[in-house]
């Protein structure tokens, strides 16, 4: 029978394992660190005495994929879900508050209506817009939409950085258009936001854990891979340290969910994308707790060094996306800096900068120019038996949590069907 190693226990491999065992596929997954999850995941922070995700991730009721994992790993209740899709948004520099609130319909009448949309946006701004929708594969955001105008400033060039965290001129159209396909232009319905009611970790993590233990998967933590053992055309052994794993080339199959630059330390010679973009994220410790934007509890920023908001207790987490700019920066500068944006937006004083946390991620994601989305690999590996997961891969959307779930979800869905396997 067909046994399946999983390289890597990132959300891109619990997917690819909650998916192989619920047709009952025998799985045994390796993470090189003490923990799962990869970028998306929570710890206990001693400094603010909470805990807190590694990084924001704002989630779709539209992302079929997530909601395929939290089903599956029975985790629904553990994310608020907003009752309506709504965005707030402020202007640091003028001080304007305004929202967008799609509308239940497929077609985008709400974009005409003032009380739904950008404030200041004009009707050929929206119109242009429709080059988003017809983009071809080597255009960019800016492209299709121009460089200035409130659409672009207010909507465009913050919803780009948000999802495929690369500037605007640089961005791959396609990869928005398909977001969009997926959410706004499907109406409401499709683009709630999904918020983690505790962490990241408690809503994705720990339930797929849970799943994969209960379905007699195994998963071995703090198993690095060292090396790999074959003749070049097919694997023969997987090393991690002072344990070897002999693979038997008729029965063990094996999906390499790791990041690009681990990857190629095995694979030198795959395709993939090797440029990449950081993100920062800050979190600080508030006095008072239960802080809401609204009906949801996140802002977008604009005009400032931070990009979005997100409130839970008494932590407010800032994230800033390609956040190039700050490599350089000590962290108790970024904290300064941030915290200004922050102060301004609740209404607090910013002469004293509250108990922080800065963590920034050098290789967040890759940069999603379209030039780089061209190296992007199917789930088919550079050798037989082995095959690719991860949100960097050929997904067709941004590298997103969706993507990272949708490329588990591919790379088992391919072994099955090479393997003759029936998945549920």
């Amino acid at each position: 029978m067909v046994h399946v190693h999983i390289i890597g226990a990132g959300m891109a491999g619990l997917a690819a394992a909650v998916k192989l065992t619920k047709s009952d596929i025998p799985v045994t997954v390796y993470e090189g660190a003490g923990q799962a999850g990869g970028r998306c995941r929570s710890f206990y922070d001693s400094n603010l005495k909470a805990k807190i995700d590694n990084g924001n991730h704002l989630m779709l009721s539209g992302n079929y994929s997530v909601e395929a994992f939290v089903d599956t790993v029975d985790a629904k209740d553990s994310f608020n879900v907003s009752g309506e899709a709504v965005f707030p948004f402020l202007d640091l520099v003028s001080g304007e508050k305004w929202a967008v609130r799609p509308g239940k319909g497929r077609l985008p009448f709400w974009l005409f209506d003032k009380k739904r949309n950008v404030p200041g946006a004009t009707t050929g701004e929206y119109l242009r817009a429709l080059n988003i929708y017809f983009a071809t594969d080597k255009k960019t955001i800016t492209d299709c939409v121009g460089t200035s105008g409130a659409l672009y400033e207010r909507f465009w060039d913050p919803l780009t950085l948000a999802v495929l965290n690369t500037p605007s001129d640089q961005a791959s159209a396609i990869l928005l258009e398909e977001v969009l396909k997926e959410t706004f232009f499907k109406g409401s319905k499709f683009c709630r936001p999904m918020i983690a009611k505790e962490g990241l970790s408690e809503s994705l993590v720990d339930p797929a854990l849970k799943y994969l233990k209960a379905k007699g998967a195994e998963v071995k933590l703090n198993a690095r891979l060292m090396r790999l053992e074959g003749d070049g055309a097919v694997l023969k052994a997987l090393v991690f340290g002072k344990e070897k794993v002999i693979l038997n080339g008729e029965n063990d199959r094996i999906i390499f969910a790791l990041p690009p630059k681990a990857l190629a330390t095995f694979f030198p010679d795959q395709m993939m994308p090797d440029k990449f973009h950081p993100i920062a994220n800050v979190h600080f410790k508030l006095d008072q707790k239960g802080m809401s934007f609204g009906d949801v509890p996140f802002l977008g920023l604009i005009g400032g060094a931070a990009h979005w908001l997100f409130i839970r207790n008494n932590i407010a987490s800032v994230t800033i996306s390609a956040a190039d700019d700050l490599a350089t920066l000590k962290s108790e500068e970024v904290a300064e800096l941030i915290w200004r944006d922050v102060a301004k937006a609740l209404g607090m004083s910013a002469k004293k900068v509250p108990k922080n946390r800065v963590i920034r991620e050098k290789r967040a994601t890759f940069s999603q120019t379209p030039e780089q989305v061209a190296k992007r690999p199917n789930a088919w590996g550079p050798i037989k038996g082995v095959y690719l997961a991860g949100d960097w891969t050929n997904t067709h959307i941004p590298a997103t949590i969706e993507s990272a779930v949708r490329s588990g979800f591919k790379a088992a869905e391919v072994l099955a069907e090479d393997n003759q396997l029936k998945l549920a």
